[in-house]
């Protein structure tokens, strides 16, 4: 996984972005918001910073980070003229089967439904048509993980909005600049003693809703401002309908508790299993 964000210049987003006329120019398109249904659109109570204007243009301003499975870019949401009206957001876009070096989905998917047999049928057999569904699969399931995480509380960016591939999502940081990752972090013990209780508090967040994050790591949890957000939410697992769910929970609490071991934080990580295990199930 690369991540561009330390070297992502922020200069044009620091200028008053300015437009001749009305017409999308280079590296623009008309706000994709009104071409979504209200289905597709994040949950209510809606964060007042959203720009739903129909005369938005967003911008692209440069890319965030590669992954394995899709690409995070930062995205600039404004109304020509209209200073209020402006905000930054991620855009992240799923690669289809073909482009993607992401190969334990599988694991992920058991015990989902796929609601069109046709889709199903298109997917079984790799059509181009199919392969489309199986990348716009993981952008709703993002999107429909963030939105049940940000309802229940958790500390997880905004959904904006998902069409087709590509989810777009409260940006976390400072500036134009995005928070660093947990890996990134260096920090007294102190500090990261209170960054693991918050990692802690969230995964009890998302067990007790029944659900584990599946891929916990020091690399998809940023920090901000002291606060610890959980991202890259597209594998999201239902511990009960999921075979692999416990499993998955369980590497959760090994993956988080050994980053924290290795930096002098106590913890157990059997401990904390059993500690969701019984959140989940209480």
């Amino acid at each position: 996984m690369t991540d561009f964000s330390a070297s992502f210049d922020a200069s044009p987003f620091s200028q008053n972005l300015a437009f001749a006329d009305v017409e999308p120019g280079e590296n623009q398109r008309w706000s994709t918001w009104p071409a979504v249904t209200p289905s597709e659109r994040g949950p209510d109570p809606r964060p007042a910073w959203v720009v739903t204007s129909a005369g938005a243009l967003d911008t692209e301003l440069g890319i965030l980070k590669t992954g394995k499975e899709a690409d995070a870019y930062l995205l600039e949401r404004a109304v020509p003229g209209d200073l209020s009206q402006r905000t930054l957001l991620v855009a992240k876009r799923y690669r289809g089967e073909e482009h993607r070096s992401f190969h334990r989905s599988t694991v992920y998917t058991e015990g989902r439904r796929v609601q069109s047999s046709r889709d199903s049928r298109a997917m079984a057999k790799k059509s181009t048509f199919g392969r489309e569904i199986a990348a716009a699969q993981w952008s709703f399931a993002e999107f429909s993980a963030l939105s049940r995480m940000w309802q229940l509380g958790a500390p997880v960016p905004y959904p904006v909005q998902v069409n087709g591939t590509e989810v777009l999502m409260e940006f976390i940081g400072s500036g134009a600049t995005a928070a660093p990752r947990l890996a990134q972090v260096r920090g007294d013990r102190r500090a990261l003693t209170d960054y693991f209780n918050q990692i802690v508090e969230i995964m009890h967040l998302f067990a007790r809703a029944g659900f584990a994050h599946g891929d916990l790591s020091a690399y998809n949890l940023l920090v901000h401002d002291g606060r610890v957000w959980a991202i890259d939410v597209p594998q999201i697992v239902d511990i009960i309908a999921n075979p692999q769910g416990l499993d998955l929970l369980h590497r959760d609490c090994v993956n988080i508790c050994d980053w924290f071991a290795r930096h002098r934080v106590e913890c157990d990580a059997e401990y904390l299993f059993a500690e969701l295990m019984a959140a989940s199930f209480g």
